[in-house]
């Protein structure tokens, strides 16, 4: 009994159960979040090293069981970033 329970499809009423959102994302869906992130920085560094103003800071795609909201490391500025590495 124990080994059917262990290999229970994520969308078993009992996975859900005990895991709750997070029985939602697999390995594809964190690999597409990551993904999603890694553009978006992409994305964000170009522009903010082409233009002007500073544009804000990417959110990254939120996850079930991610306490985001603890961090309390203060991210860099772009120019605190260039600064660091010499002005590149």
């Amino acid at each position: 009994m124990l080994v059917l329970i262990r290999h229970l499809p994520r969308d078993s009423a009992l996975v859900r159960a005990l895991h709750g959102e997070e029985a939602d994302w697999g390995a594809v869906e964190h690999l597409l979040a990551a993904v999603v992130d890694h553009l978006a920085i992409g994305n964000w560094l170009f522009t903010s090293a082409h233009g002007d103003s500073e544009p804000p800071r990417p959110e990254p795609v939120p996850r079930p069981g991610d306490a985001r909201e603890e961090e309390t490391a203060a991210t860099p500025s772009p120019r605190e970033l260039a600064a660091f590495f010499g002005g590149l």
